[in-house]
């Protein structure tokens, strides 16, 4: 199942669980050699890239940026960048957040004409006093800071909004033509997490919909003392859970990686009146010691994972009502 397909199903909500934030994070090391990447979906080229950067002794930040970067570049991929899927109007809208090991954070949203959003929002964090810019401002800002405009709407992602629009209604329906993020999390040999995601967001949106991709604490989270994580798939519900600062702090109370997604998870698919059959949210989370997992409402989802072993796509385990 690819990345457009996997959104059209998932779902958690209320596991009653209280977060004891007295709890200590077990920071005892493991076997596990740094550095390490991990990233949304089945993208070895945007890992291998960050890969390269790390095993140079390069800083975590600068991985997550030219990782996402390659994925942006891509314009057969129609979740990122260039030749993404456009809203209900036709145009082109990218979102995206970073996030380094100090607590540092970038956003931006609405982005339209600019290629390389993760780029932007790196930008936002460093050169500016604040964490997001949306729209025109956005798009103004990186102009600024020398990134040229281009037409983000390929013949491919025009062909099929055209096609789209003969059978739909406008209406938001979740539906097999959405699609979704890129999310990236890196340790470097220094033992330092830093975090991305990009998105052209929800096929056919309403015009002006923002999802949780820029949204730092939903789509992505990063505490240097404990870990990791980022979202991927409906962004809306994401937002209600604050999905990957929930992850995060499941993970300070001592929960492994794939233990916290999956609590994280279920939090959404338990929520009274949840329709997480239909549609779709994965988590990826990495903890200070490298280890890493996965969870999903729904199967399909994957994980990309590049260590000292390899560059790894690893199918995600996901929720299932019988168990």
């Amino acid at each position: 199942m690819d990345r457009r397909s996997f959104i059209k199903r998932t779902g958690v909500a209320s596991l009653g669980i209280g977060l004891n934030f007295h709890k200590t994070f077990s920071k005892t090391k493991n076997d596990i050699t740094l550095p390490i990447v991990i990233a949304t979906w089945d993208v070895k080229k945007a890992t291998q890239k960050a890969w390269e950067i790390l095993l140079k002794n390069g800083d975590s930040l600068d991985a997550i940026e030219q990782g996402c970067r390659i994925e942006e570049a891509n314009e057969k991929g129609q979740s990122v960048g260039i030749g993404g899927l456009p809203d209900r109007e036709g145009n082109v809208s990218l979102d995206a957040c970073i996030m380094d090991y100090k607590g540092n954070c970038g956003s931006v949203v609405y982005l339209k004409n600019i290629k390389h959003a993760i780029s932007v929002a790196r930008l936002v964090m460093e050169k500016t006093p604040h964490v997001m810019l949306a729209g025109d401002g956005a798009k103004k800002f990186a102009v600024s800071m020398g990134f040229k405009e281009e037409n983000l709407l390929t013949e491919k992602s025009e062909a099929d909004w055209v096609k789209w629009k003969k059978k739909e209604k406008y209406n938001p329906i979740i539906n097999i033509e959405n699609h979704d993020t890129i999310g990236m999390l890196a340790i470097d040999k220094n033992n330092n997490i830093s975090g991305g995601c990009t998105t052209s967001g929800l096929a056919y949106k309403m015009q002006g919909r923002v999802g949780d991709s820029p949204i730092i604490g939903s789509g992505l989270y990063i505490d240097n003392e404990i870990g990791g994580a980022v979202a991927t798939g409906l962004g809306e519900e994401v937002i209600k859970t604050v999905g990957s600062f929930l992850v995060v702090e499941l993970m300070r109370q001592g929960y492994s990686p794939e233990e916290a997604c999956k609590t994280a998870i279920h939090r959404i698919v338990n929520k009274p009146g949840s329709n997480y059959q239909n549609f779709q949210v994965g988590y990826i989370a990495i903890n200070k010691n490298g280890d890493t997992g996965s969870y999903a409402i729904q199967k399909g989802f994957s994980m990309t994972k590049y260590d000292m072993n390899g560059n790894e796509n690893i199918s995600s385990l996901f929720f299932d009502k019988k168990i």
